[in-house]
């Protein structure tokens, strides 16, 4: 771009202020991106050491996809599965219960019961797969 004469000299972009701003931005992308994801927290399940038979008085809840569970193939509606928990676990509150989802059911509905099980005061629940 020249107006009039040359004098030898060529206009340059001065780029040093674009690369101030894009590390600006690279910095605060960096800082803000890891609070954005939460989610439940999990354990990783463990190989067993050895083989050991299941306790009896662990629950089995299978969750169906019309709001009811059956607990240990006793069917239950899913309002009365906090009543129906605390009658069982009355005295020991440390037992595990397993909770199984029906095939091609949302997660939303297993986490509502890990959540009437955990209000239940039971806190140790297990997803088991198919």
């Amino acid at each position: 771009m020249s107006l009039g004469r040359s004098l030898g000299r060529h206009p340059d972009l001065n780029v040093t202020p674009l690369i101030d701003v894009l590390l600006v931005l690279l910095i605060i992308f960096m800082v803000i991106t890891p609070s954005l994801s939460t989610g439940m927290q999990a354990l990783v399940p463990q190989p067993p050491d050895q083989e050991k038979p299941a306790p009896r008085d662990d629950i089995v809840i299978t969750v169906l996809g019309d709001r009811t569970v059956r607990v240990n193939q006793e069917p239950v509606a899913l309002a009365d599965l906090d009543e129906k928990l605390r009658v069982l676990f009355k005295n020991a509150t440390n037992h595990v219960i397993f909770v199984r989802g029906q095939k091609d059911l949302d997660f939303r509905q297993v986490v509502e019961v890990i959540d009437i099980a955990k209000g239940a005061g039971l806190d140790r629940v297990a997803l088991m797969t198919q």
